[in-house]
């Protein structure tokens, strides 16, 4: 029976050109209306109509006006149900489409939001292999988040989804396409392991010494010392006063990462190691800048920054 549904879904779309034209790319927001849902029996509305027939046929034998009464009341009701059923998508609008930050080879989350003037029931979303459901209140909103698996950085188009309903009665089933003209910006993914970046000859991990809270080492006294750092019981032992002197890290000074550098790397590698690089940068809150053949990124430090390095290593050519 279910391949005799999409057979006929199939032959629908094929026939009624008028109905398939939506698919290319639109901009949003994108608005069901009647010349672009189809509606068909499911399995269930095809037996219900047969049994209708016989009802129709052995109350017109034996003369019936209960049984024809009751057999055209159940008509009506699923007719009305296809009504209700093709109502349930008329109307209903993709208002916007938000996607999240991927490495490529990771799903990205897509952030899908529908909008209706009037309250709908039992919507569902059909994409990428998901189905989800939904119901709108009236001039309310609802926001669904799917997976979109990702395979190479870059912009990736969204695959065309398929919006559908059997509400009320699941006597037939509407439906339509949307295909939005969106794309998702996938990052490279990095390199498992490799070099660290060249570094400048003064490490980060220096130290210098200076008024802070940890404890260093015991020095001779200065004047202008404050009394409060003189260690008293050490100086009883000494022939002059002693004072604590303090340390903590020293700055860590920015990475420069540079395409140039690279230059044993084919294409894709250098763009694997950079990504290695920057994210390295971001897990150890360094400031980091990068040197691209397209643009020069100067040196910086936190989210925004991180997801501005990564976008431009995945536009690059």
């Amino acid at each position: 029976m279910r391949a005799l549904l999409a057979r006929l879904q199939q032959w629908a779309e094929r026939r009624l050109p008028a109905l398939t034209r939506y698919r290319r790319p639109e901009p949003l927001p994108i608005e069901l209306h009647r010349r672009r849902i189809y509606i068909v029996p499911t399995g269930f509305g095809l037996g219900f109509g047969v049994l209708l027939l016989v009802m129709l046929v052995g109350a017109l034998n034996y003369t019936n006006n209960a049984a024809l009464l009751l057999t055209c009341l159940l008509g009506s009701a699923s007719m009305t149900s296809m009504l209700l059923t093709f109502r349930a998508l008329d109307g209903l609008t993709l208002a916007s489409v938000r996607s999240g930050e991927a490495i490529a080879g990771q799903p990205v989350d897509l952030h899908l939001v529908f909008f209706a003037g009037r309250p709908r029931e039992s919507i569902q979303v059909d994409l990428a292999g998901q189905t989800q459901a939904f119901h709108l209140a009236t001039g309310g909103e609802a926001e669904l988040v799917f997976q979109l698996p990702t395979t190479r950085r870059g912009w990736q188009p969204l695959p065309r989804m398929r919006v559908w309903s059997t509400w009320p009665l699941g006597l037939f089933r509407a439906w339509s396409w949307l295909y939005p003209d969106q794309s998702v910006l996938v990052w490279p993914q990095p390199e498992a392991k490799g070099p660290p970046p060249r570094l400048p000859d003064n490490d980060a991990a220096e130290r210098q010494l200076h008024r802070g809270e940890d404890l260093a080492a015991l020095r001779d006294y200065r004047a202008g010392d404050p009394p409060r750092h003189v260690a008293w019981k050490a100086s009883a032992r000494h022939e002059g006063l002693l004072v604590k002197d303090f340390e903590q890290p020293r700055a860590h000074q920015e990475w420069r990462l540079d395409w140039r550098e690279l230059g044993n790397l084919d294409h894709e590698a250098r763009i694997a190691r950079l990504a290695r690089w920057v994210g390295e940068a971001h897990a150890q809150r360094r400031r980091y800048g990068l040197w691209l053949p397209s643009q020069e990124i100067v040196a910086d430090s936190g989210r925004d920054h991180y997801a501005r390095c990564m976008s431009a290593l995945a536009l690059l050519p």
